[in-house]
């Protein structure tokens, strides 16, 4: 038999408040059973205490919660709670308004179930359209305070095509160039994502046209020249 310490006092009283204060969907009627006796070097087992008024009680873990009992006594027989195990029933932690964080350099998933066309509804095997609706969202975290929110996966993979015109007038023949603002482009855009023709015909990308800041310049050379009137047609995927 082994007599509770003021420090086993406070640990139980923080995990009870883990389980019980935060928790909705464990065991919390009837009979959980009690195990059998733990031993030394045990990770399982029922810890037999008594309170200060002499009554027998019984201390054991389940559900997330391990226990290990050190092999060697120190002092005493030294048996420690610690965060972390097998869920023996389904679990729900209610936030009750209050922020959960985990602080740490890895956050791992692992088991999680893929869309099986064969298991799930027929509604719930696409991108969904609204919230709290059939179909899937998409989780992200914001970088700046590290909350994870949810969002429609249409209004986080957006591909979206521009389509810009413009006319050569006198003074884009004469420097035998006309740039054309094409909102999105950048100095390092991929030539794939644009296409740029002139009075219906195909130019050459790098050669006929480059990009700047929100830009496209079309510039004459040795392959042809700029003539007022020329119709130039730049379409963009973003």
């Amino acid at each position: 038999m082994k007599k509770i310490t003021n420090k086993l006092k406070v640990v139980l009283a923080v995990v009870s408040l883990f389980a019980i204060g935060t928790a909705s969907a464990q065991t919390t009627t009837g009979d959980i059973g009690r195990q059998t006796a733990g031993t030394l070097g045990s990770s399982t087992g029922y810890v037999k205490v008594i309170d200060n008024k002499g009554t027998v009680k019984y201390l054991q873990s389940t559900n997330g919660i391990t226990q290990f009992t050190d092999t060697a006594p120190n002092g005493g027989v030294v048996t420690t709670w610690q965060l972390g195990g097998t869920l023996n029933t389904a679990t729900t932690i209610t936030t009750n308004g209050q922020n959960f964080t985990i602080d740490g350099n890895t956050f791992t998933l692992v088991g999680t179930d893929e869309v099986d066309a064969a298991t799930v509804a027929a509604v719930d095997q696409v991108a969904a359209t609204a919230y709290n609706g059939d179909g899937f969202t998409v989780l992200v975290k914001d970088e700046t305070d590290g909350t994870v929110r949810k969002i429609l996966a249409a209004d986080l993979l957006q591909v979206q095509g521009i389509h810009a015109t413009a006319t050569v007038d006198a003074a884009d023949q004469t420097a035998n160039s006309k740039t054309i603002t094409v909102t999105g482009v950048t100095a390092t855009t991929s030539f794939y994502k644009v296409s740029v023709y002139r009075n219906g015909a195909k130019l050459v990308a790098g050669t006929d046209y480059t990009f700047g800041a929100d830009s496209v310049t079309v510039a004459g050379g040795t392959n042809f020249n700029m003539y007022d009137g020329d119709q130039i047609e730049i379409n963009y995927i973003r």
